[in-house]
């Protein structure tokens, strides 16, 4: 019996998703397992895998479409069966097939009923990301030629009237005489275009965002790794006798920034731009910056100020093993408090993380250098680590700032002694 397969939802907040690519196409044959598509939501990628065996009958969308969240992407069945009760309404089926897709998005600024074929009831059919769009560019949608699932208009739609100067209230002529007037640009220019992924696109939205709106300094201290090192290697020693996660340097500067930052609250809190008032947590829910193929992804884990080292060490390696591969859940990338952002293992030493909004701090750790102190009129080589702590001016002020960085040095050197409290 065919089965229509849909859009997942990944997570509450998500309304739709975009196919990456395809890796089947209609009328392969798939068994349960197979990946038929892959495709990304603003923060994650994923791959949707059959559930049932069989034929692909139909596919309502092509790579590229910004598929809302639980409506058909394609038809699995047996060869021949009727599936005529799955389809769309009629109005759906004007939709073009996927293979016509590309030749159409060039063509879309000359059609002329693109407004009747995008309503229905009354109400054009479009989505978030290409009604965001045009909003920003006035882009005129009356003119636009939907290519999305069941006659949607999608943001390469909303693209192509930018390309050809379709803006609400443009003189067609000027655009026109415009562009013929362009130089043309030298056979011997050689470079690649490639579209941005959604995901660096809401990093560089965020990212520009963060630096625009707040008051950030950043502040860099170091501490002397020796007690940590050597705690660290006991762990190591004895973790399968003791049944230990692999317990790493990253987990115990995650366990001392939770329950360090907990006695700084203007830290572990939001700045509640345009409300006038912050949020302070009770508890602290970290955020862990992951370093992945698509991008920087923050998952978070929640309430990591009362698990302990173990317990924490095992959230926070699940979280970076889910990010990595792209199955987590944007659920699990809200809601952090703090950050820590480690770039140790590429030997920087130290660096300007930026502060994710509406978070108020973030830390960034650095690599392990061979430094000397005076100890007892002696020189004494020892191993230091490097910490910035970048936080909004707006928030706090730089002596608290100063203290939190203080502590969280003494509770690292002294790392045994944070164990004990």
């Amino acid at each position: 019996m065919a089965k229509l397969v849909i859009m997942p939802r990944q997570g509450q907040s998500v309304e739709s998703c975009v196919i990456t690519e395809w890796q089947k196409k209609k009328g392969d044959k798939v068994a349960v397992g197979d990946v038929l598509f892959s495709y990304e939501t603003d923060k994650s990628s994923f791959d949707e895998k059959a559930d049932t065996e069989g034929t692909i009958l139909e596919i309502f969308a092509a790579d590229g479409d910004d598929v809302p969240c639980l409506e058909p992407v394609c038809i699995i069945g047996n060869e021949g069966e009727d599936i005529s009760d799955l389809m769309p309404k009629a109005e759906a089926q004007s939709a073009p097939a996927p293979e016509e897709k590309k030749a159409e998005v060039k063509a879309a600024p000359a059609a002329s009923t693109a407004t009747e074929e995008t309503k229905i009831e009354g109400r054009m059919r479009i989505s978030p990301r290409a009604r965001h769009l045009a909003e920003r560019t006035d882009a005129d949608l009356s003119k636009a030629v939907p290519t999305g699932p069941m006659g949607r208009i999608i943001e390469r739609d909303v693209n192509a009237l930018l390309d050809a100067g379709l803006l609400v209230g443009a003189n067609e002529t000027a655009v026109e005489a415009k562009t013929e007037a362009a130089p043309a640009v030298e056979e011997t220019v050689e470079y690649v275009d490639e579209k941005l992924p959604n995901i660096r696109k809401v990093i560089a939205k965020s990212m520009h965002a963060s630096l625009s709106d707040m008051a950030q300094l950043t502040m860099m201290a170091s501490f002397d790794a020796t007690q940590l090192l050597a705690y660290r290697a006991m762990c190591k020693a004895n973790a399968e006798k003791l049944g230990l996660s692999n317990i790493t340097l990253n987990d115990m500067i995650l366990f001392a920034v939770a329950r360090t930052v907990k006695n700084h609250r203007a830290l572990n809190a939001y700045y509640l731009d345009g409300e006038d008032k912050m949020r302070f947590f009770t508890n602290v829910h970290l955020g862990i910056a992951v370093d992945t193929e698509k991008g920087l992804i923050v998952p978070t884990v929640k309430n990591a100020d009362k698990l302990s080292l173990n317990e924490l060490s095992k959230a926070a390696k699940a979280l970076t093993t889910d990010a990595r591969n792209g199955t987590l859940a944007p659920d699990k990338m809200k809601g952090a408090s703090f950050t820590v952002s480690n770039v140790g293992a590429q030997g920087v030493e130290y660096f300007t993380p930026v502060v994710n909004p509406p978070q108020t701090g973030i830390l960034g750790v650095g690599t392990i250098t061979r430094r000397v102190k005076r100890v007892a009129d002696k020189d004494v080589f020892y191993d230091s680590m490097g910490l910035s702590l970048t936080f909004d001016h707006r928030a706090l002020d730089g002596a608290p700032a100063a203290k939190f960085l203080k502590e969280l040095c003494a509770n690292l050197e002294n790392f045994n002694l944070l164990l004990s409290k």
